[in-house]
């Protein structure tokens, strides 16, 4: 029998994979480049670079290259989408309060 959290795993993957989406199974301590990063949460490379230079997703550097661990990129990912919920609740609260018909 498998644990709860390992069935929704495995269902949250068949199902981006019957949808025609890559899946991946990373470790959360694993390193990503920047690219890896950008494509992870769906930006531009240079985006991703600006999030690193503003101090927004840590990193270190390997040589000349930048690296960040996956599970900083995923908080990043937590924050930016809990700061996207609020904002659109509070828009929503506006236009009820205003009586703008949504």
């Amino acid at each position: 029998m498998l644990p709860r959290p390992a069935v929704r795993l495995l269902v949250d993957g068949l199902t981006h994979i019957a949808k025609g989406d890559a899946v991946a199974v990373l470790p959360v301590n694993a390193e990503l480049t920047t690219q890896q990063a950008a494509e992870l949460l769906n930006v531009s490379r240079p985006f991703v670079i600006k999030l690193l230079d503003t101090g927004k997703i840590r990193f270190r550097k390997v040589g000349t290259h930048r690296r960040v661990r996956f599970r900083d990129v995923l908080a990043f990912q937590r924050r930016s989408q809990s700061r996207q919920r609020a904002a659109l609740k509070s828009l929503v609260a506006e236009g009820q309060e205003l009586d703008l018909g949504y």
